[in-house]
């Protein structure tokens, strides 16, 4: 079943630092071409043809916030005018710490943005130089001060499994990061990304990876943790006090449709796949020529659909109701992947009702073991 999307996410690639660990769609050094950066974007979301209401809007990047004041009204404007928001939506900015001083913030109040997302990763100084962070643990809190001021919403980013950082250390982030009393955590274990600096330094040995086990250890820390406290473990890096959900987020764990635009951005609209291309660039260019800067596109057939909608939907706490799912996909999900499922609920891994299926905390550790096997429809030996 297509569905008209209720969600818009824009990308803003802008960065004072491209962090070691990171691959997404970024530059820096690129200050100066901000404004023929709106330029592209405004024209690839006025191909939209008329404004469209959302229920979510979701600014990420980059550092949407390191736009100079006038650059993020420029932007915040755009969004106002393309995609307004409905009555009681959510309007998500993500930000760094170093960027969120009393006139960006002011900007993003007076425009109704609802809920900031901070990128702090850590508390320790050891721990963001590992990670190649240009902000100082002493920027977090006044940043949250700041932006609770204004914003009714305040979301942290955290990493664990640092090269150097122990279980010790990340229990000491939790407590801080808590100490802020922010409406929700994301808390996300460290990737070597193919590319990537830190990915070349693990391969030539200059860094080594925090053991499984460790990794293990860190991750059921922050999942006992917070919900002893009373915290949804929605998904499995995400943490919200009660009704404080990303609701954006929940469009993309749900499989519904959702727009997209900017560099790098993928869309999910009337059952088609897009991505954007990653090149700046040509991404300037394209738009400048009338161009569409779309580089893939994909109709996923619906068996295919449906695996990914099950492998997508089993992130969440929920898991997968086989009512909705089959309204959704149009399959049964016994017949999809019952094997899988029923392995997995024989070894502990997955919880089943009878009328929805979910991950267990043992396994929200291997998640990503039990969803290839979902997906494959199968458990893989």
């Amino acid at each position: 079943m297509l569905r008209v999307p209720a969600a818009a996410y824009l990308h803003v690639p802008f960065c004072r630092h491209h962090c070691g660990y990171c691959d997404f769609a970024v530059v820096t050094g690129r200050e100066r071409q901000a404004g023929a950066y709106l330029d592209a974007l405004e024209r690839e979301v006025s191909g939209l043809g008329e404004p469209h209401r959302v229920d979510t809007i979701f600014i990420g990047g980059g550092t949407p916030t390191a736009l100079a004041p006038a650059q993020l009204s420029r932007l915040l404007t755009m969004i106002r005018t393309w995609l307004p928001l409905n009555a009681g939506g959510e309007w998500s900015i993500e930000s760094t710490p170093d960027t969120l001083d009393a006139e960006r913030i002011g900007v993003m109040a007076d425009h109704g943005v609802t809920r900031v997302s901070i990128g702090v990763q850590s508390f320790r100084e050891s721990s963001l130089a590992a990670l190649d962070r240009v902000h100082s643990p002493a920027d977090n809190g006044p940043a949250v001060e700041r932006v609770k001021a204004r914003i009714a919403q305040v979301s942290l980013d955290l990493i664990f499994g640092i090269p150097g950082q122990a279980p010790a250390d990340w229990r000491a982030d939790l407590a801080q990061a808590l100490a802020l009393e922010p409406d929700h955590l994301s808390c996300y274990g460290l990737t070597f990304e193919k590319g990537t600096p830190l990915w070349k330094d693990e391969r030539a040995g200059r860094v080594t990876p925090v053991d499984e086990e460790a990794e293990r250890t860190m991750f059921l820390d922050a999942h006992d943790t917070l919900t002893r406290l009373g915290w949804d473990h929605y998904e499995i890096s995400n943490y919200a006090r009660p009704g404080r959900r990303c609701r954006h987020n929940e469009t993309y764990w749900a499989n519904d449709a959702y727009f997209g635009f900017g560099l790098g951005a993928a869309r999910y609209v009337d059952g088609r796949r897009e991505l954007n291309t990653r090149s700046f660039e040509e991404y300037l260019r394209r738009l400048a020529d009338g161009r569409s800067p779309t580089i893939e596109s994909e109709c996923l057939e619906p068996g295919e659909r449906a695996r990914e909608t099950l492998t997508v939907q089993m992130r969440r706490r929920e898991g997968v109701d086989r009512t909705r799912f089959c309204e959704q996909t149009g399959f049964d999900l016994d017949r999809l992947a019952g094997p899988a499922i029923n392995r997995h609920v024989a070894g502990g891994l997955l919880a089943d009702n009878g009328s929805a299926v979910a991950l267990t905390r043992d396994g929200w550790v291997v998640a990503d073991t039990v969803l290839a096997e979902l997906w494959a429809g199968e458990s893989v030996q």
